[in-house]
């Protein structure tokens, strides 16, 4: 079991370039089994979870080299449609292969997804919406069986905006027959980038970043370079961690536009964020943090609920009581009693949060739940005085690249430990 052991206590100073976008790079790389070609793709972080995606590539018969941030993924040679059982089981993005191998190779099979268990996250959606496109979909015995012989265009309305959804119909519409409208689509900029990628490709997509995006099926995408974009929950990690120590740090690489309402949330605890035009931010924290009076997660751009954890940490050392409501993911408290051996005044009531604000964090034995919420524990940890011993840091591995590397960097007292 890997942990971290954090000393709290020092201010975090010093300069960050964020790494490239985990929830835009997973998606991108499932999409480059769609031109049958060379894809080479910059700026990919190395995480646990494209490890995972690279596996899958390589299971299926792509040929993946890595050069620094940079993969060249060649999916010529593809030989199989059926995709691990065990690699799908550690990472629930993976199902993202779906609508791009049922796209392309006319079938699938696929176990149900893993990956962090932060509540029910079915996708009942993207089925709906593959059917809507003329798969036919078996479901037996923890297994998805996808075929058609042919995909056609369809009009499609999301019961949810969801991600994953908007983006497997977009993977599996690029190479179907006529124009598929998917309705009440994910906003998130992830789904911008996925768009910008097939494009550059060859595809015919537009809409991406409102509630509705088209796209026209092409015959053929072609060999493609792209950058993927930065990583704007690890950017606003790293803002955290400044606020929360009484800091000052220069973000470099900054996917600003796409950040707002998470720096909105942030300035009302009295974090001072300086916005340079060159994808540069200054944060200087405030010596004292104010509560938030309501913060409530929802999908973009509203505020996000991969950074509810984080600002969840920054808030138990602030001047007063805050109210967070997950509308998201109904467990995605589970780092809460994490916080609170730690010396957290925090109540929960169905899916809202309560915190009073204590002047100080104590050290302690604490678990990693998931990826979000082990981040908040080091954050936490960085706070708190004396040692923090952060467990099952396995789940931080999936998301930040280079996590306690870049936290040193800062100022930050904190080892990586391998039992």
């Amino acid at each position: 079991m890997s942990k971290y052991i954090v000393k709290g206590g020092n201010k975090l100073n010093g300069e960050v370039i964020v790494q490239g976008s985990k929830n835009a790079a997973l998606p991108i790389l499932a999409a480059t089994v769609l031109n049958q070609s060379e894809s080479v793709i910059e700026n990919i972080p190395d995480i646990h979870d494209v490890d995972i995606m690279i596996k899958i590539l390589k299971s299926i018969g792509c040929c993946v080299k890595k050069e620094g941030n940079t993969l060249i993924v060649d999916s010529s040679n593809i030989n199989s449609v059926e995709v691990s059982e065990a690699l799908v089981r550690e990472m629930r993005s993976s199902i993202i292969l779906l609508g791009a191998l049922l796209s392309k190779h006319k079938e699938t099979i696929f176990s149900y997804p893993g990956g962090c268990d932060i509540g029910l996250r079915p996708i009942d959606i993207h089925l709906k919406g593959l059917r809507k496109l003329g798969a036919v979909i078996e479901e037996s015995h923890g297994f998805i069986h996808c075929k058609a012989e042919k995909l056609y265009g369809s009009s499609i309305n999301l019961d949810f905006p969801s991600v994953g959804a908007t983006e497997n119909i977009m993977l599996a519409a690029s190479l179907a027959e006529g124009e598929t409208v998917i309705r009440n689509a994910a906003k998130e900029p992830e789904i911008i980038d996925l768009q910008n990628f097939i494009n550059t490709m060859g595809g015919e997509v537009k809409g991406a970043g409102t509630s509705m995006v088209s796209i026209k099926g092409v015959r053929k995408l072609n060999s493609v370079k792209y950058r993927v974009t930065s990583d704007r929950i690890v950017a606003g990690t790293y803002i955290v961690a400044s606020c929360i120590t009484g800091g000052k740090i220069l973000l470099r690489n900054i996917p600003m536009e796409d950040m707002r309402t998470v720096c909105y949330k942030l300035a009302e605890t009295g974090c001072n964020i300086t916005n340079y035009d060159n994808g540069e931010i200054l944060v200087k924290s405030s010596k004292i943090i104010q509560p938030i009076e309501s913060l409530i997660t929802q999908p973009y751009p509203g505020f996000p609920t991969d950074m509810q954890a984080q600002i969840l940490s920054l808030l138990t050392v602030a001047n007063g009581t805050s109210v967070i409501n997950e509308t998201i993911f109904e467990s995605r408290y589970k780092h809460v009693p994490e916080l609170i051996r730690m010396g957290a005044k925090i109540k929960i009531e169905g899916r809202i949060a309560i915190i009073q604000g204590v002047e100080n964090l104590l050290g302690a034995e604490v678990d990693s739940t998931d990826l979000r919420g082990g981040a908040a524990m080091v954050l936490a940890g960085l706070r708190a005085q004396g040692d923090t011993i952060v467990n099952h840091i396995h789940h931080i591995d999936r998301g930040y690249e280079n996590f306690a590397g870049n936290l040193r960097n800062l100022g930050a007292i904190i080892k990586r430990q391998e039992d």
